[in-house]
């Protein structure tokens, strides 16, 4: 693969952000919304789930497929195809006059973020692959995965408030449009010599399905119970059908997931922190949507606003932190304190009452949470993506974009029922009828399940302690590049290299 760096790589950078910016921002700028759009279009409390269910459904499930099309057919020529397809979905769904337009819509929106999301990380991998460069610009990638979340709720309750709900859908369309044009200008794939990627359709139709039923299960867990035939049946039939994908790659030369690239201790334990960690993120979001909506009476612009001081603390330690440290620490060394200070904030988070103050309660643990979790982020999604052949990269970043989503759904759907349960528990055991007592119901529920998202996060501290051992690069000496991959030998800092299944020399194993 040609490595020579691109003059204008920064300049492309900014196109990739944009590009991710707007998969992020859809997941979170839409549930300001939501109760406006279900009033406006007549939406019943059983449908409205699938608002976020029919996004969340299509971008799961259909991600390894997205990545493994950006290595066949052109990253760049992918990603045009993504962003275009995502600003016609979204443009669509503002138009939406009826629930099955809405939904359609959503649908659409998350196929083409499947397609969006793996070839703008594998285009940054590609791109710099000079290891101080590298971490600064996933440093920047990292904060905007991380805030993006932040960032769309405080956009969707600017634009609900004070324009219209499908507003929060239409803003996506200006958005592609630079994105288009700076993708255009300023990426171009980088070629390779030698190696030939072919489309895995078995694969792809098993691991679509495997993720698709996985992913349908958790979302009806909320509703029907984690013990229900419909979500047991979907979580049997997607295991089965993963199983199936696991033994058919084994035997394709071309697989959709090349199964030695997850046989890596390094990467394994990246991907598992990721989606742990989207648990504590996605609780957060929830909880504290609804209790500064619902018990606090902040307006919705008021209640997006609330959540700067974490993207704030996530841009901080993203690219303030992480991307100067890590050539010279390692990743394990960063992201440790990180989950650490992490769940810290969420453990103080579960302390906030009914009358809690904002600023003495709520802002010091987001902005500690922001903090950790960007140290986090970046190092993991750099030990993730890093040291593939070219033609693995897009499965290599759809496999982490994948983690997050269903670390994100997983998170949704077990949160949901724990906070459910533990509020109706109050509810009985101590008779609450008064507005007053069903909001403090409420609050021991969220709080209740925050304690699931300590849980998780300090999960992800153990299992990088224990997978993660990239050694830095202490930015000295010459950076030779791995035979095959294109990505320097002793690129420790942000990833280990594949030497131990592509036959490299000793000094390239972590």
């Amino acid at each position: 693969m040609d490595t020579t760096p691109d003059p204008r790589r920064w300049w492309g950078l900014a196109a990739i952000g944009l590009a991710q910016l707007m998969v992020v921002l859809d997941m979170t700028i839409v549930n300001i919304a939501m109760p406006t759009a279900q009033a406006d279009l007549g939406i019943s409390d059983a449908d409205r789930q699938w608002i976020i269910t029919a996004y969340t459904l299509a971008f799961g499930g259909l991600l390894l497929l997205g990545g493994r099309m950006g290595d066949v057919f052109g990253r760049k020529r992918i990603m045009i195809i993504g962003l275009a397809g995502f600003a016609a979905a979204s443009a669509f769904g503002g138009l939406s006059q009826t629930f099955a337009m809405l939904i359609i819509a959503r649908a659409l929106q998350g196929m083409f973020a499947a397609l969006l999301a793996p070839a703008a990380l594998s285009m940054l991998n590609v791109t710099f692959t000079e290891p101080r460069e590298r971490a600064r610009a996933l440093g920047v990638y990292g904060a905007i995965a991380g805030g993006g979340a932040a960032i769309g709720l405080m956009l969707g309750g600017l634009l609900t408030q004070y324009v219209d709900w499908r507003w929060t859908l239409t803003v996506n369309v200006p958005i592609a449009v630079v994105a288009i044009i700076g993708t255009v200008m300023f990426l171009h794939d980088h070629s390779t010599h030698g190696i030939h990627a072919k489309l895995d359709v078995p694969g792809a139709v098993l691991a679509t399905g495997g993720l698709l039923a996985i992913v349908y299960g958790l979302s009806e867990a909320e509703q029907n119970g984690w013990t229900s035939t419909l979500v047991l049946s979907m979580f049997a039939i997607g295991a089965v059908l993963l199983t199936a994908f696991i033994l058919v790659e084994r035997r394709t030369p071309h697989a959709l997931l090349p199964l030695h690239l997850m046989r890596d201790r390094n990467r394994a334990g990246a991907l598992l922190t990721v989606g742990l960690t989207q648990i504590g993120m996605f609780g957060v979001f929830l909880f504290l949507t609804y209790y500064l909506q619902g018990v606090q009476g902040f307006s919705p612009m008021k209640t997006g606003f609330a959540f700067l001081p974490m993207v704030l603390g996530m841009m901080s330690g993203a690219v303030g932190i992480s991307a100067r440290l890590l050539p010279r620490v390692g990743p394990r060394r960063l992201m440790l304190p990180g989950m650490l200070i992490a769940a810290s904030a969420l453990a103080f988070l579960t302390q906030i009452q009914v009358d809690s103050s904002y600023w003495l309660h709520i802002f010091p643990g987001l902005i500690a949470l922001g903090l950790g979790m960007g140290m986090t982020f970046m190092p993991s999604m750099a030990t993730a993506t890093g040291g593939v052949r070219g033609t693995d990269a897009g499965v290599v970043s759809a496999t982490l974009n994948t983690t997050q989503q269903v670390g994100g759904s997983i998170g949704i759907a077990l949160l949901n029922t724990v906070a459910a349960t533990a509020t109706a528990n109050w509810i009985a055991d101590n008779a609450a009828t008064t507005p007053a007592e069903m909001a403090q119901a409420a609050v021991h529920g969220f709080t209740t399940a925050m304690w699931i998202s300590v849980s998780a996060v300090l999960l992800a501290a153990l299992t990088a302690a224990i997978l993660i051992n990239v050694r830095p690069t202490h930015g000295r000496g010459s950076t030779p590049v791995a035979p095959a991959t294109g990505v320097p030998a002793n690129d420790q800092a942000v990833a280990v290299t594949a030497a131990s299944h592509e036959g490299g020399p000793a000094e390239m194993r972590p």
